[in-house]
C-alpha cells in the first residue's frame, strides 16, 4: 500500500489571491490627481500603470535594489511614468501625488480580504499546516497583512524584495523552503499566477494550487492545469488538500 501523503508546509501568493485593491489602481490614481487638481481619465492612468510597471519590472527588477534603489524610489518612479505616459509631463507637479500614493498603498486601507480567506487560513492552520507567505511585494506586505488581521497566521512572509527574486524564479521558492526547513514534496503553494504560482511552484518539486478566481481561466491554461489542481474560490481549497493528500505521494 502506498504511503499517504502529508502535507507540511502551505506557501501563499497574497495580491489577487489573499487580499486585492478595493478600487483599481487607474481609479486610485484618478482621485489623487484630482486632489491635487489635476484631471485625468481612470481608464488612461490604468493602461498607463501596466506598462510602466511592466517596463520598471524589465529593467530594474525586485524593486531595483540590485541597482541601487530603495523600493519606495522604484514605486515613485513607475507613479512618475505612469502620469507622463497619461499625458501629465509636469514632473514637479505629480511628485506630491506620488508621495501620497505610496503613502497610501502602504495602508490596509486601501486593500481588502478576499472572501473565505481567512476562514481557509484558520482551517489550514487547524489541520496543524505551516502557513508562510512567497509573493512578488515589496516592503510594505508585513505591514498590510498585519493591518488586516491576516499576518498572525504566517511563520514568515518572504517578498521578492527581500528575497532579491521574483517568482518564477525557482531561488524564492528554495528560499521559502530553506526557511521552513522542509522538502518541496511535503509543501504546497497557493496562488492565482499560472506562470509565477503554479509553474514556478512545481518546477522545484512543491505541489500547488491556482486560484482561478472571477474571470474564466484561459484555455490553454485550464487545458494545462488537472481539474483537482483548479481552485474556483479559496473555500475549495481544504477538500483539494484531502484529495491531495488521499492519493499516492508525487501526484
Amino acid at each position: 500500500m502506498a504511503r499517504r501523503l502529508q502535507l507540511q508546509l502551505l506557501t501563499w501568493d497574497v495580491k489577487d489571491t489573499l487580499l486585492r485593491l478595493r478600487h483599481p489602481v487607474g481609479e486610485e490614481y484618478a482621485a489623487k490627481a484630482r486632489a491635487h487638481g489635476l484631471e485625468v481619465e481612470a481608464t488612461a492612468l490604468g493602461q498607463a500603470f501596466g506598462r510602466a510597471y511592466r517596463a520598471q519590472s524589465h529593467s530594474f527588477p525586485s524593486y531595483g535594489l540590485s541597482r541601487g534603489l530603495t523600493s519606495r524610489q522604484w514605486w515613485l518612479d513607475v507613479v512618475l511614468q505612469t502620469f507622463h505616459q497619461a499625458g501629465i509631463r509636469d514632473a514637479q507637479a505629480v511628485a506630491p501625488i506620488a508621495d501620497q500614493l505610496y503613502e497610501d498603498f502602504s495602508s490596509s486601507r486601501t486593500w481588502q480580504v478576499l472572501e473565505g480567506a481567512e476562514a481557509t487560513l484558520r482551517g489550514c492552520r487547524k489541520r496543524g499546516l505551516r502557513l508562510a507567505v512567497v509573493s512578488n511585494f515589496d516592503r510594505r506586505l508585513e505591514d498590510i497583512l498585519a493591518g488586516l488581521g491576516l499576518q498572525e497566521h504566517f511563520e514568515f512572509v518572504l517578498t521578492s524584495e527581500a528575497a532579491g527574486w521574483p517568482k518564477p524564479d525557482p531561488r524564492i521558492f528554495h528560499e521559502a523552503l530553506r526557511l521552513a526547513q522542509v522538502e518541496p514534496a511535503v509543501a504546497a503553494h497557493i496562488g492565482d499566477s499560472y506562470q509565477c504560482d503554479y509553474k514556478g511552484a512545481r518546477a522545484v518539486g512543491m505541489h500547488s494550487f491556482l486560484v482561478a478566481g472571477p474571470e474564466p481561466l484561459d484555455p490553454a491554461v485550464k487545458d494545462s492545469v488537472p481539474q483537482e489542481h483548479i481552485l474556483p474560490s479559496l473555500s475549495h481549497l481544504l477538500p483539494a488538500l484531502d484529495r491531495l493528500e488521499g492519493s499516492p505521494p508525487g501526484l
